[in-house]
């Protein structure tokens, strides 16, 4: 049990000995792809969070196809800070965070130079600010990821979504309706075995739940499985309202995350999986 535990804590200081040079080298490229706009700026987060899963231990195991519409409105649901190295690794975009985020240490300067775009959700009244800023990003070609829940789960089971999000869903593109995928994800497995209700929270970050040491918990594991569930693209003009656009996406995201907590899902076809599993 001694010898497990000081090979734990060795795996997590190698991994985290990687992770840190790996991102701080990274960072002043991105800095001058975003200040530039090179097309860099895209993609360079994409393959830098490819790598950060391999560094880390989480494998992406795909099912279904990611839409190839630009732009394209990714809704997902939340578990937690790692969400945006797993999304980052095989979508090619920004996140919508709250703005709490711009203010966290190092974490917060990764968000900016992603380009996240930051809402305030405490406050009234910002409705239109909030979809005015996803609007002109969507307008401008980028793809967002949305976490409509509004906050992280524990993994078990998907929240409420806040229809509010949604707003820059009526927009147009190009005098066509935008695109809007909802996408499941859920940390399945931790060296093949699969994850229990009272295992998840190894992966999931929720509650009062302290960031530093939930992630030293997570670089001691193993090979960590997390599978996204690429659902069918819609729009919202194939719904009466925002309100029944959410409600389908809730629906759909939480059967797609009940079915791969619960090992249901079919074997991912070959085709949809070019080089998309990110094993460590």
């Amino acid at each position: 049990m001694a010898g497990s535990r000081l090979g734990s804590k060795l795996r997590a200081v190698f991994r985290l000995g990687l992770y840190l040079p790996w991102t701080v080298a990274l960072m002043p490229v991105q800095a001058l792809a975003v200040r530039f706009g090179w097309r860099l700026q895209t993609s360079l987060p994409a393959f830098y969070h490819r790598v950060c899963c391999r560094i880390l231990g989480l494998g992406v195991e795909i099912r279904g196809t990611p839409s190839a519409a630009a732009p394209t409105l990714f809704v997902s649901n939340h578990l937690s800070y790692l969400d945006i190295e797993v999304l980052g690794s095989v979508i090619a975009g920004s996140f919508v965070a709250k703005t709490e985020v711009n203010t966290w240490p190092f974490f917060g300067a990764l968000a900016r130079l992603q380009r996240t775009v930051f809402v305030d959700r405490s406050k009234r009244g910002t409705a239109d600010a909030q979809r005015d800023s996803l609007q002109s990003r969507l307008e401008a070609g980028d793809n967002l990821v949305l976490f409509p829940e509004g906050t992280s789960s524990d993994g078990n089971r998907t929240l409420p979504f806040k229809s509010a999000l949604f707003a820059a869903a009526g927009m147009r593109i190009d005098d066509r309706p935008l695109t809007v995928q909802p996408v499941s994800i859920a940390c399945t497995a931790l060296d093949g075995i699969p994850l229990g209700r009272r295992l998840r929270p190894i992966y999931a970050w929720y509650g009062d739940m302290d960031l530093l040491p939930h992630l030293w918990n997570v670089v001691k594991q193993g090979h960590l499985t997390i599978t996204v569930i690429f659902h069918p693209p819609v729009t919202l003009e194939d719904f009466r309202s925002r309100k029944s656009l959410a409600d389908h996406c809730w629906r759909t995201i939480a059967v797609g995350v009940s079915a791969a907590n619960a090992g249901r899902l079919p074997e991912p076809a070959a085709a949809n999986l070019p080089d998309q599993r990110h094993a460590a």
